[in-house]
């Protein structure tokens, strides 16, 4: 582990705390985030990104204890399809809670990817908090495949930009898939 990535961490946790947003390399694209349970930063980031707050942002998390802090009622399937998934899987579930209200989607629920990315991982365990992940554009234009893809105004919107892995070329998003409580599974982005 790098001096750099600790240093990084401990940069954007700063920002973090203070409801700052951050734009920062995830285990698929760019994205721009914040503290999940802070109202007034996910804010920015809707503001930022020019998106309508009922176009709910997913939370990266960094595994179970955290997960059950945000959903009490957790279905098998939902451990299952993570302990299958060999590529960045992000599920959603139904009734979160402990986040921002501004978060949850107009249905009660909320999308969450467990992340194993070395930089993410560590920021959320030094926050113990869900961090906000959305693709770093402004709403309607194309998700960036690497830092030099990013809208300028984004970078200069943001509070804190993490300086590592710039020269990096993104997978694709991440496979979306909606659980609920009763247990109905369907794929939203393959």
């Amino acid at each position: 582990m790098s001096q750099d990535i600790n240093t990084e961490i401990q940069n954007a946790y700063e920002v973090i705390k203070d409801g700052g947003i951050i734009l920062y390399p995830t285990d698929t694209v760019w994205g721009i985030g914040c503290d999940a349970t802070n109202p007034e930063a996910v804010a920015k980031i809707y503001k930022l990104k020019q998106r309508a707050e009922t176009q709910s942002m997913i939370c990266l998390m960094n595994g179970e204890k955290m997960m059950y802090n945000v959903f009490k009622d957790i279905p098998e399937v939902a451990w299952q399809i993570l302990d299958l998934s060999e590529k960045p899987t992000t599920i959603i579930l139904d009734k979160p809670r402990n986040v921002a209200p501004n978060i949850i989607a107009p249905d009660n629920s909320l999308g969450i990817r467990i992340v194993k990315e070395p930089f993410c991982f560590k920021l959320l365990e030094r926050m113990k908090k869900p961090l906000v992940s959305t693709s770093a554009n402004i709403s309607g234009q194309p998700t960036p495949i690497a830092f030099k893809d990013i809208n300028p105004e984004i970078i200069k919107g943001v509070d804190y930009v993490v300086n590592l892995y710039r020269d990096k070329i993104a997978g694709k998003p991440s496979t979306i898939i909606k659980l609920t409580n009763d247990s109905q599974v369907k794929v939203i982005r393959k």
